[in-house]
């Protein structure tokens, strides 16, 4: 599922330089995130980094969107299509990801 932002945001800003497909981006009343570009950092890291700095915890998975790790993997490998060692990790399927947290 896409990451959104809830209206519980207090426009610090902290996660928009944190993403690594540039889906934050500061709204009319608060942040907000564009589920066509959030992959929940899968590929990235392995937990959602906008959700890691954000002060009052309001980066939470989207009910409403729900996704499956191939889904996001493909996701970034198409956002980052000349990320090489993203390629080469997903072809490996030895990537960074909040479903493999155990």
């Amino acid at each position: 599922m896409a990451t959104h932002i809830t209206d519980d945001c207090i426009n610090c800003g902290a996660c928009e330089p944190e993403c690594p497909n540039q889906a934050i981006s500061e709204g009319d009343e608060y942040y907000v995130i564009d589920p066509k570009r959030c992959t929940e950092c899968v590929g990235f890291y392995d937990h959602e980094a906008c959700q890691a700095v954000c002060p009052v915890e309001c980066c939470l998975p989207n009910p409403d969107i729900v996704e499956t790790e191939e889904t996001l993997i493909k996701r970034a490998l198409e956002l980052h299509a000349d990320d090489k060692e993203l390629q080469t990790r997903a072809e490996k399927n030895d990537y960074p990801s909040r479903f493999r947290v155990d």
